[in-house]
């Protein structure tokens, strides 16, 4: 059964590998189809911001953590602060969803009222088969890809237990996406992309 909430007409998950683009693909749709219209939701969201409230959840130093815990909203952002408490997220993050894998998936949903739901950040089958069965056929996947040459030049660089966690790996077998979005730095080619996207989306509305 679906949450309680607005029933979405459309809920496209976003998937790529770090530094693919996923975030300024969803961003980029949003801006164009209005926020009220169109949410953006990010499954990392309560994950960080629960890592960031619970003392102990990290081997961090003192000086590292506010009087609530790390800074909820670095912990959102692309910086090296987020970087820096990535594994630790890993690992917690896996721990919650061993115990309810539709953890954080009913989080972001709750109070969601737009007709668009943009997930930008799906990680695993086990994301894509909770909200299969919560919202049916209203549910599409989305695969942002970029080359590795690309990738570098936003600053990626290969993490042992983070690139090859399943974090990042687990939807590499899943090859049934709907869509998929190629982000290789060709601005047209790119472009010609999300009006496609967005063309289906609005018949959607």
């Amino acid at each position: 059964m679906a949450p309680l909430g607005g029933a979405p007409r459309l809920v496209l998950l976003f998937s790529g590998k770090r530094k693919s683009g996923k975030d300024f693909v969803t961003e980029a749709l949003q801006s164009r189809l209005g926020a009220d219209v169109c949410a953006v939701l990010r499954l990392s969201g309560p994950l960080k911001e629960q890592y960031a409230q619970v003392p102990g959840m990290c081997s961090c130093t003192a000086w590292e953590r506010q009087e609530h815990g790390l800074n909820f909203q670095r912990l959102l952002d692309t910086s090296t602060y987020k970087e820096a408490f990535r594994k630790d997220m890993i690992r917690w993050g896996e721990e919650k969803r061993q115990a309810d894998p539709g953890f954080f998936c009913r989080k972001i949903v709750e109070g969601i009222s737009q007709p668009i739901w943009l997930v930008s950040d799906t990680r695993r089958v086990s994301d894509i088969q909770w909200f299969r069965e919560a919202y049916g056929a209203v549910t599409q996947t989305v695969r942002v890809v970029a080359l590795e040459q690309s990738r570098q030049q936003r600053g990626w660089v290969f993490t042992p237990g983070v690139d090859d966690a399943e974090s990042e790996c687990g939807l590499d077998n899943f090859g049934d996406f709907d869509w998929v979005i190629e982000n290789h730095g060709v601005e047209q080619r790119l472009e010609e992309q999300l009006e496609n996207l967005i063309e289906f989306i609005r018949s959607r509305l």
